[in-house]
C-alpha cells in the first residue's frame, strides 16, 4: 500500500478515536448528560450511558487498528534472539 494512503487512514483513526473518547468523557465524567451526538464526520449517532460499554469495545478496535497501520508505516517492533 501508499505511505500516503495510509497515513491518512492514520489521521482519520485518529479523529475517530478523538470523537469516540470525547463521547466517552461526556456520558462517563458529567453526572447530568444522559446522552451524546457523535459525530464522526460520515454519520451522527445519538448515545447513551448505557453505550458506553460499546464505545469503549469500539475505541479498542480504533487502537487496535491505528497500531496496525502505524506499524506499516513506520515498522513494527524487532524481536530479538540469541544467536547461539
Amino acid at each position: 500500500m501508499d505511505d500516503t494512503f495510509l497515513t491518512a487512514r492514520i489521521d482519520a483513526t485518529k479523529a475517530l478515536i478523538i470523537a469516540y473518547e470525547n463521547a466517552v468523557l461526556a456520558l462517563g465524567v458529567s453526572g447530568g448528560v444522559e446522552s451524546y451526538e457523535l459525530d464522526t464526520g460520515q454519520d451522527r449517532q445519538r448515545v447513551t450511558r448505557s453505550s458506553v460499554p460499546a464505545l469503549n469495545r469500539m475505541l479498542d478496535g480504533l487502537y487496535n487498528r491505528l497500531a496496525t497501520l502505524e506499524a506499516r508505516v513506520y515498522g513494527g517492533a524487532i524481536t530479538m534472539r540469541p544467536g547461539w
